[in-house]
This record gives structure tokens, C-alpha cells and sequence, in this order.
């Protein structure tokens, strides 16, 4: 019964900090996806020649930048 009791409260703790262990590996992701993994594309892609395909890219990404931070002002 004390085993059972233990292996519940083992899973509810860790189950918590696995769930919080996700969601933080998530929002740094983003963070490295948007601040260092996009710039180097767009470099690549201006480097490669594909200047038609980076410059929209950078473009939406202005644009969407600019709304979210409308937004998060008002």
C-alpha cells in the first residue's frame, strides 16, 4: 500500500516537471528558431541567389512582426 501511495505521488510530481520540461524546451525552440535559425536562412538564401524568395520571406515576417507588437501594445 506505502509502494502504491509512493508511485503516485512520484508520478504526480514528476509528471508536473515533465509537463513544465516540455512547455520551456518549447519557447526556447521558438526563440532559437526565430532569432538565430531564420536570419541564417534568409543570409543563405540572399547568398545563393534566391533574393526572389528571401525578400518575401522578410517581408511577411516584418509585417507579422509589426502586428504582434501592435497587439501586445494595446
Amino acid at each position: 500500500m506505502l509502494s502504491m501511495l509512493f508511485i503516485i505521488f512520484f508520478l504526480m510530481i514528476f509528471g508536473r516537471m515533465l509537463g513544465f520540461a516540455i512547455k520551456a524546451t518549447w519557447s526556447i525552440m521558438k526563440v532559437l528558431v526565430f532569432l538565430v535559425f531564420l536570419p541564417l536562412i534568409l543570409i543563405g538564401l540572399l547568398m545563393g541567389g534566391l533574393i526572389y524568395i528571401a525578400f518575401p520571406i522578410l517581408i511577411l515576417v516584418g509585417i507579422v512582426s509589426l502586428i504582434a507588437k501592435v497587439v501586445v501594445a494595446s
